[in-house]
């Protein structure tokens, strides 16, 4: 693949789409993951306005020294970026309080909150600062199995990478120059306090849920780990549609419309 190439074309479009929107730059939330690195990065060649945001919500400290290692680097090498690091936690603890239900039971509900909570901080301060917010989910995660949170990280302005699989991503990342412990970091979402990487939540690695992803050949020719990774694929593509396909409207008939 053609990475040099791929990171320009992404820069352009990140130019002309800002500029068409008519505002000042980006804003990228920071978790210490390849995705968020490389897009931080493209953003940050543009030579517009961007802000990286780290929303730590009782973050594993891996994630965190990585996270800001990542954002010292980028300032470090790009005058047009700056940072905030706004410690979500306290506030996530309230917003648990209000919950009325046991939230071990619903810990998905609430791990999701976290992306939520964090989406609403990213508005507020682009909305501030008059920048896009960039989204970081890969073509994996977007268009394949739906591994997002809707309106959470799902919730965003554009996408730059989301054309990439995991594998490119890293393959970019390296060419743009994310840092190298950014790069070589297990992927995770970062919404369990015992840090869980995607494969631990998923079943499968990014390169086998890619070769599922592609995936058209024979199955009675395949290897019993690659049956399994197809089923974890098309199971978690099928009941993620709902955030992969637009918001379903009801369309009532034009004669029950019309006045009497």
């Amino acid at each position: 693949m053609k990475t040099t190439e791929i990171a320009q074309h992404i820069v352009a479009w990140l130019k002309t789409y800002c500029d068409n929107a008519g505002l000042s730059g980006f804003i990228v939330g920071i978790s210490g993951g390849v995705d968020s690195g490389l897009t931080s990065t493209l953003c940050a060649m543009t030579g517009k306005k961007v802000i990286l945001l780290s929303m730590p919500i009782r973050q594993t400290s891996a994630e965190y020294r990585r996270a800001m290692n990542h954002i010292d680097d980028l300032k470090s090498r790009f005058e047009n970026v700056s940072s905030y690091d706004i410690d979500l936690s306290s506030t996530f603890a309230e917003f648990e309080k209000m919950m009325p239900f046991d939230l071990e039971e619903q810990h998905l509900a609430m791990a999701n909150s976290r992306a939520r909570l964090r989406m609403t901080t990213l508005y507020a301060l682009g909305q501030a600062n008059g920048c896009l917010v960039a989204g970081t989910g890969n073509k994996i995660e977007d268009f394949g199995i739906g591994f997002f949170t809707k309106y959470g990280d799902g919730g965003v302005d554009l996408s730059p990478i989301a054309d990439l699989t995991k594998t490119q991503v890293w393959h970019v990342a390296r060419e743009v120059g994310v840092i190298e412990e950014i790069v070589k970091a297990k992927p995770t979402d970062g919404l369990w306090a015992d840090g869980r990487s995607d494969e631990d939540q998923i079943g499968a690695s990014y390169p086998e849920l890619e070769w599922a992803m592609d995936f058209d050949g024979d199955e009675h020719s395949i290897t019993d780990r690659q049956s399994e990774v197809l089923k974890i694929y098309r199971r978690l593509n099928r009941i993620n549609k709902h955030k992969v396909e637009p918001i379903p409207v009801c369309l009532i008939p034009d004669e029950l419309k019309k006045d009497n």
